[in-house]
C-alpha cells in the first residue's frame, strides 16, 4: 500500500508534522517494501488553499492512506472524494507506519481542526 505522511522532516526518522496541508514535506512510503520519497510541500506558506493543494498532491500520486497529526474540513472533503483514507498519529513516521501496518492507529471519517488552523498568518481562524 502507498501510504502518504506529514512530515517534519524528508526522512522516515523525522516526526509526522501535526498539520497537513502546512507540513513541510510529505513522505510517501510503500508499506511493503518501507521504500520511500519525500516531496517538499511547495503549498506550505500558500495565503489560502493549502490543505486543498496538499491534498491533491497526495491523490495524484496515488496514495491510498494519509498518517497525519490534523486535517482541516476541505482537505479532509478532498482526500475522503479520492478515496484516500486518512489517520491520525504523532511521533516518528516509522512508528507510526508501523502502527497502521498492525491497525493501531485511529482512522479519521472527519476533519479534526476547523479550517485555517495551521495558517499563522490568521489569527484565530477566518475573518468574518
Amino acid at each position: 500500500m502507498k501510504v502518504a505522511i506529514s512530515s517534519k522532516g524528508p526522512n522516515i526518522e523525522d516526526s509526522v508534522e501535526s498539520r497537513f496541508g502546512r507540513a513541510p514535506y510529505f513522505v510517501f512510503i510503500d508499506t511493503k517494501s518501507m521504500v520511500y520519497e519525500s516531496l517538499e510541500n511547495e503549498y506550505k506558506d500558500a495565503m489560502g488553499g493549502a490543505g486543498v493543494q496538499a491534498a491533491q498532491i497526495i491523490a495524484n500520486r496515488g496514495a491510498e492512506a494519509l498518517i497525519t497529526g490534523n486535517v482541516g474540513p476541505n482537505a479532509f472533503k478532498t482526500l475522503d472524494s479520492a478515496g484516500v483514507e486518512v489517520y491520525k498519529a504523532s511521533g516518528k513516521i516509522e512508528d507510526a507506519v508501523e502502527k497502521m501496518k498492525n491497525d493501531e492507529l485511529e482512522k479519521l471519517d472527519n476533519q479534526t481542526v476547523p479550517g485555517h488552523y495551521g495558517d499563522k498568518s490568521r489569527k484565530g481562524g477566518r475573518k468574518r
